[in-house]
């Protein structure tokens, strides 16, 4: 029983071929591609109102050079969004439980930053390891707990998405398996427990967006510190 509800998160493979590439291209096919003309579909206008609302309110803080991040930042951001909604649908596969994709899109964008922020202004990007005003016995040791937090940071974007939607999935799951044990014996308590999982459901599907926010905001603030 617990092996078959940790099976969701195992990459699916068809003739030993895995399928995660697919499930990694898929939300680009979704999306319909804007047109030159002037009147444009709903759909089309609606996606296009997203994008600018969201890029606007992540660049807000940032100044002019952090602007040339948008088209990336605003690209991560729907593509998160889409694979973890698409998740959320019976069996389908979610490749953002997988923490090693998640890392590996949180480590090169965060030693992105770093490096924008060490070749433009090394003075700033070094002062975050010491904060101001700190007496001189406790500076080695803020410098070290600096620099490991500065270290910390990838690990904490991909554990925090993979955890989120891991820990979601199994609750679904364990709730789900409930449902139907308990339908057959107590018909009351299994209605009430499908209705504790249509609220988590619709919880989920916050989650799902919500997280994938986060983790494009919290890119936009470390590349706020090194611009």
């Amino acid at each position: 029983m617990m092996a078959s509800f940790f099976d969701q998160f195992s990459s699916p493979s068809y003739l030993g071929v895995p399928l995660i590439a697919i499930a990694i291209a898929l939300p680009w096919i979704l999306y319909p591609t804007p047109t030159s003309r002037w009147v444009n579909n709903r759909l089309i206008t609606l996606q296009g109102w997203f994008i600018n609302r969201f890029t606007n309110q992540l660049l807000l803080p940032l100044n002019v050079g952090g602007h040339k991040w948008a088209m990336l930042l605003a690209s991560l951001m729907i593509f998160l969004i889409t694979i973890n909604m698409l998740g959320l649908l019976p069996y389908t596969f979610t490749p953002t439980t997988q923490l090693s994709l998640n890392m590996g899109f949180a480590v090169p964008l965060w030693l992105a930053t770093v490096i924008i922020g060490m070749r433009n202004q090394p003075t700033v990007a070094l002062g975050h390891l010491l904060p101001e005003g700190t007496p001189i016995p406790l500076i080695p040791v803020l410098i070290i707990i600096e620099t490991i937090s500065l270290f910390i940071r990838p690990l904490a974007l991909g554990v925090r998405l993979t955890a989120n939607l891991t820990a979601g999935h199994l609750l679904i799951q364990l709730i789900a398996t409930a449902v139907f044990v308990l339908l057959p014996m107590m018909p009351t308590v299994a209605i009430l427990t499908a209705t504790v999982l249509f609220l988590l459901t619709l919880l989920e599907i916050a989650v799902a967006m919500i997280q994938a926010y986060v983790f494009v905001l919290l890119l936009s603030l470390y590349l706020q510190e090194n611009v």
